[in-house]
């Protein structure tokens, strides 16, 4: 057949000049003062700095815009030339928050790598050409997943240069589809979607961009045998959503959910739909076709906001994320999982900088408010007011324990039954706040507060003014973190010979690797200080 032959052809005129390209890298990076690397889609040429190279805004799908808005991504087309890989992409269209600049562009599928110095001079192949069984197996990868609840942020924030330093590992950062674009379900998406799913768009182009690294990272002088994710909050949710998807198999081989375990219990799609019908209704969509939702504009689209989860859709998650753990029916990789001792001190506070203060006489119909008539006062007489600084800092303690600790108990419980899991509780009181400024109590160890032991704290905040340095007691604990999370990264455990023993969650044991700058070792308490059997019996699973 000639349409066959003349595919044929294309195809492997296209193969020849990766090849080609492929054999020229090693000539070009010896004579180029900076460092080129072959991918799928072309070379990339990065940008060597002292002991980390960096190869920054790769497309790795193609922009979703026009009428592949709320597909599935595609395969980005090969380029022409170099692409310059030393500067990032755009990020997602989103409004401007504290964990997120504002960006009104939905070209914006771009990753960045993050290499140890030296660690891709050797690799010119692509991730096509199989490895002899002597091939040096590469680095282990970790792949970065950002948070802001599933409709902020962005990867140009997580410089991730001292865990590559530090650890050994090869680090992929990435952007993916956030808010109304991410994560918009509706029926007449479904309607056309050849899998009847829809909503999960932004989980999607997370599992494209694993997928990249599969076929790449060698040529980067990484092991796609050997891949770990790893998120915080909407990030860490993501990284169980993968973990629950079978779509996601074998992208992966570890994952780490850093303050993650907040919403075990997804929507289904049809209440996912119902909500996407209400906001078609909103922004002037009326008639429910996607037509009208692809013909607006982007600006239009966030100016009506939409509560982002991931749904339940059949498709790439055909279970809720609690019941997919509790029954075994999720990629058994290790897990390494934990959360903040204050988590909610900074969801309270962002209330008090935008003016919502609850008063001491305003805090029991807050809490009635929240739990019923019934749990209402059950909880209240758990937290009485007295115990605290004053309300803020009371349903700040009921939110951390309610929507945190104790979630993030229950997905050690039963994950471990299956995968080897260790549980931890980051728990420095006197983290700097590098998001909001001073409220009315202390912030503790509150949500976001470790990722500046692990990340440049200057690249994490958009408030104006220096953030605050790490002291010496914190620097030596962002050290161990970084030695902890890529140790697990390389090896499925935290532990080496520079860090104190961090034994596996046993349900038995109920013991937490307690994260402080003058004690690492488990603690016992976690789950009585954060009353978790009072919430357990509240809310039976």
């Amino acid at each position: 057949m000639p349409g066959t032959t003349m595919v044929f052809s294309n195809v492997v005129a296209g193969r020849f000049l990766v090849v080609l390209l492929a054999s020229c890298a090693a000539l070009l990076n010896t004579a180029a003062a900076t460092p080129l690397v072959v991918t799928e889609q072309g070379p990339v040429r990065g940008m060597a700095t002292q002991g980390v190279t960096k190869y920054l805004g790769i497309p790795y799908a193609a922009p979703p815009v026009g009428d592949l808005r709320w597909t599935p991504p595609r395969p980005h087309v090969l380029w022409s030339g170099v692409l310059d890989a030393t500067k990032f992409g755009s990020h997602c269209a989103q409004t401007a928050q504290v964990v997120g600049a504002p960006s009104i562009s939905e070209d914006c599928l771009f990753l960045n790598v993050y290499v140890p110095d030296g660690a891709d001079k050797s690799r010119s192949q692509t991730g096509d050409e199989k490895q002899g069984p002597t091939a040096p197996r590469g680095h282990g990868v970790m792949v970065w997943i950002h948070g802001g609840a599933l409709t902020a942020g962005e990867s140009d924030d997580f410089d991730a240069s001292r865990l590559v330093d530090v650890g050994g590992v090869i680090v992929v950062t990435l952007n993916y589809r956030l808010g109304a674009l991410g994560f918009l379900a509706h029926p007449a998406l479904t309607a056309e979607s050849p899998n009847h799913a829809s909503g999960n768009y932004g989980i999607l182009d997370q599992q494209f961009a694993l997928k990249w690294v599969q076929r790449n990272i060698r040529a980067f002088g990484g092991d796609p045998t050997n891949v770990t994710i790893f998120g915080q909050s909407a990030g860490g949710l993501s990284a169980l959503a993968n973990m629950a998807s079978p779509a996601a198999a074998g992208l992966f081989h570890r994952a780490i959910v850093q303050s993650g375990a907040y919403e075990l219990v997804l929507p289904s799609l049809t209440s996912g739909e119902a909500q996407g019908t209400a906001f078609a209704n909103t922004v002037g969509c009326g008639s429910q076709t996607i037509q009208c939702l692809r013909s607006l504009s982007v600006q239009q689209i966030l100016a009506s906001p939409l509560s982002a989860t991931p749904v339940v859709d059949g498709f790439v998650l055909p279970l809720s994320l609690q019941t997919a753990a509790a029954t075994g029916q999720f990629n058994r990789v290790p897990v390494l999982n934990g959360t903040n001792h204050d988590e909610a001190r900074f969801m309270i506070a962002m209330n008090e900088v935008a003016g919502r203060v609850v008063t001491a006489s305003q805090y029991p119909a807050a809490v009635v408010a929240a739990f019923g008539p019934q749990a209402g006062p059950l909880v209240l007489a758990q937290y009485p007011l007295g115990n605290y600084v004053n309300a803020d800092e009371a349903l700040a303690a009921i939110q951390t324990d309610s929507s945190f600790a104790c979630p993030a108990r229950l997905a050690d419980q039963v994950l471990s039954i299956y995968v080897p899991v260790f549980a931890y509780e980051f728990d420095d009181e006197d983290a700097p706040e590098i998001f909001l400024p001073p409220v009315s109590y202390p912030y503790g160890a509150a949500h976001e507060s470790e990722l500046q032991y692990f990340f440049p704290a200057e690249d994490l905040t958009h408030m104006p003014g220096p953030p605050q340095q790490l002291r010496d007691g914190q620097r030596r604990l962002s050290l161990t973190m970084i030695r902890y999370w890529t140790n697990f990264a390389k090896d499925g455990d935290p532990n080496g010979p520079q860090t104190p023993n961090w034994a596996r969650y046993l349900v038995g044991l109920d013991a937490f690797q307690s994260l402080e700058p003058d004690f690492l070792g488990p603690d016992p308490n976690f789950a009585s200080s954060h009353r978790c059997a009072f919430w357990a019996g509240l809310f039976p699973q």
